[in-house]
């Protein structure tokens, strides 16, 4: 399997630093503010590196963090007029709720940053007795000028990127390209922690450095996140580390592109992005999905109606595929077949081949040899194998995706055949293909925000005109229905009646 690098900007060879084990870390959020698009790409691009390298069998320990102190949390709580506490509590839930919307699989540990002030606070002791740190008021910050390897990770050169580098009158820095490791509480009400320089905070950098190191050790395997993150986030976190630990932090990078929109990166500074909340309004979790796996990681993804609306005619095809079989032979055939073909998964996952010299002579081989035809069984190893080259190509999901259209097809060509039960197989396959990628073919689309006002506003309309009739068995079947169904009536004397769903 060959991962792309940032760092070396090369495509490398995943060699664990521990045999079969990866300890992979991604740069959460800062809970500030509703979740949006951007996210959504980010951490479903993790999402299904995370399921891919443990389909191939690795043991992967993954570890998301959640940013709680910060600039702008606290900025946000002031405008607010409530704590720190609160709005980073707050839209937690709204990202752990958006997540779950969007079917991406928890980490394994999801630390917070004030939780591990303590650690924090042991890397910068550590940093400024080795000299690589100096306190200034309270304040702390690394010493870029002491790190010589400063710049590698972006791809910069020092010296251009101080020429570049804007410094405030009252800063309090050696050098502009300084940056705060702890910073010092600016009057009594800002959040704050105790240390040797004083009550204060973390700096954003340090967190993550902090909470890797405590749940990974000194060096971890992967270390991903967004684009945006490269410069000077990313370098940051390299540089304070390596200083701190003497050895190499990361083995290796990965960022994924930017979500355009109108050709522009979406930001919030720019006012131009979309919260995840609504775009669930329109799209479904596998459409959604869908649109962002149609383009590789690395590459930015421009956003249309136009892009979304093709995911999900594309999301539809699968669906349809999974939904004629059902109906053609239930969910207790397409079980059967799944644990048909299940000991070929397990066999050949982490070659990415099927060794027939070592279970020709299993049961199950012969048993698969007398429920599928050779040609079915051939045809689903070479989906099976070029799946596996797609994704060992630096997760190249586009390509993945043509494999589960292929499947698609040959699904539907069955069904029409001579024997119209190889279908099943070929459904087997395309189920648990796309699990992988983090789909999910047997949910029910929830009908749109749209499509509900529609249709409430006809059952309402019938409701008011059983009432006029004096239809009142009508009028209340009508209402008792749809309370059972969690949608409640509001009759209102000189308006329309309204509805909303019950808590």
């Amino acid at each position: 399997m060959k991962i792309f690098d940032t760092q070396s900007q090369t495509l490398k060879e995943l060699v664990p630093l521990e045999d079969n084990k990866i300890k992979m870390y991604v740069c959460g959020p800062t809970v500030y503010d509703y979740p949006h698009l951007g996210h959504a790409r980010c951490y479903i691009t993790w999402d299904v590196v995370y399921r891919y390298l443990k389909f191939r069998g690795y043991e992967v320990i993954y570890v998301r963090n959640i940013t709680d102190i910060d600039d702008k949390i606290i900025n946000k709580a002031g405008e607010n007029n409530t704590t720190p506490a609160q709005i980073a509590n707050q839209y937690c839930l709204e990202f752990e709720k958006a997540m779950d919307e969007l079917n991406i699989a928890k980490p394994d540990i999801e630390p917070k940053a004030t939780e591990n002030i303590r650690e924090m606070v042991d890397i910068i002791k550590s940093l400024c007795e080795k000299e690589f740190a100096y306190a200034v008021d309270g304040d702390v910050y690394f010493d870029v000028a002491k790190f010589t390897k400063y710049g590698r990770l972006s791809r910069q050169n020092i010296d251009d990127l101080k020429s570049g580098a804007r410094v405030e009158a009252s800063d309090k820095k050696q050098n502009p390209l300084d940056f705060a490791l702890w910073k010092a509480v600016k009057d009594e009400n800002e959040p704050g922690w105790e240390s040797p320089w004083g009550k204060g905070r973390p700096g954003w950098h340090i967190e993550c450095s902090a909470m890797s190191k405590k749940f990974l050790g000194e060096t971890i395997d992967i270390h991903a996140g967004g684009q945006d993150l490269v410069f000077p986030h990313h370098e940051n976190e390299k540089a304070q580390s390596e200083a701190a630990f003497g050895k190499d932090f990361v083995r290796f990078w990965m960022h994924n592109g930017f979500v355009k929109i109108n050709e522009e990166k979406m930001s919030k500074s720019l006012g131009n992005y979309v919260t995840i909340e609504s775009l669930l309004e329109k799209y479904d979790a596998n459409t959604i999905r869908f649109f962002i796996l149609t383009n590789h990681y690395r590459m930015p993804v421009e956003f249309t109606d136009k892009a979304l609306f093709s995911a999900k005619n594309g999301i539809k095809r699968l669906k349809n595929a999974f939904e004629d079989v059902k109906n053609d032979f239930g969910d207790e055939k397409i079980n059967q077949a799944d644990q048909t073909i299940a000991f070929l998964f397990e066999e050949s996952r982490k070659t990415g081949q099927i060794p027939f010299y070592e279970i020709d002579k299993r049961q199950e081989t012969q048993e698969l040899e007398e429920k599928i035809p050779s040609e079915t069984a051939g045809k689903m190893i070479s989906y099976f194998s070029c799946f596996i080259n797609a994704m060992d190509e630096d997760f190249n999901t586009p390509r993945a995706l043509s494999v589960l259209f292929d499947i698609a097809g040959d699904i539907q060509k069955s069904r029409s055949s001579e024997n119209p039960e190889n279908s099943i197989y070929y459904l087997a396959m395309l189920l648990r293909l796309s699990g992988v990628l983090g789909f999910e073919l047997s949910k029910v689309e929830k009908p749109s925000g749209e499509m509900t006002d529609k249709l409430m506003e006809i059952l309402i309309s019938l409701r008011q005109n059983a009432r006029e009739q004096k239809n009142w068995e009508m009028s209340d079947k009508i209402r008792d229905e749809l309370a059972q169904a969690g949608i409640i009536l509001k009759d209102h004397k000189d308006k329309k009646t309204t509805w909303s769903f019950s808590e």
